[in-house]
């Protein structure tokens, strides 16, 4: 099993790359692991900075996304535009953690038709039919750098 944090995570704990290797070294099933925790700002669920996922009942991710997903239709059709209280959505956090035989076969894949729209390589493994396992986070994560204003956010929390 090898871990890959990317770099645009700089403040994921340890506790969490512990989690995602011991996640997929539990589940024989799974070729890749990450992570995930709630969405609770409706500014974040349309961030297409922030990636979505949706996942089934056994904890296999079904599709990955920029957009915002799983989409509250009746909650987004008026004016207003506010996450049901029911409502949960879920953040990708850009952790893996990856069997050494799938990155072997990844690395001879094409890019996934899906993937060149969205711009996300786990849908390469995913529409080569493998299964990704995820799992809500054991310790929050702050979220990623993809902006300036991202930047500024982790150096203040850096204090630096």
């Amino acid at each position: 099993i090898v871990v890959n944090v990317q770099g645009d995570e700089p403040l994921i704990p340890p506790a969490v790359i512990n989690q995602v290797a011991q996640n997929l070294a539990g589940d024989s099933s799974a070729s890749v692991a990450t992570l995930c925790e709630p969405i609770e700002l409706v500014e974040d669920f349309c961030n297409p900075n922030i990636v979505k996922v949706v996942m089934d009942a056994h904890g296999r991710a079904l599709y990955f996304s920029r957009a915002p997903i799983p989409y509250p239709r009746d909650a987004f059709a008026g004016e207003g535009r506010a996450l049901p209280e029911d409502f949960v959505a879920r953040r990708h956090i850009g952790i893996y953690a990856y069997r050494v035989g799938l990155l072997h076969r990844f690395v001879t894949w094409d890019q996934a038709p899906l993937e060149r729209f969205e711009s996300l390589e786990q849908l390469r493994v995913m529409w080569q039919g493998e299964s990704i396992h995820v799992a809500e986070a054991c310790r929050p994560v702050p979220g990623g750098v993809d902006t300036e204003l991202d930047l500024d956010r982790v150096r203040r929390l850096l204090g630096s």
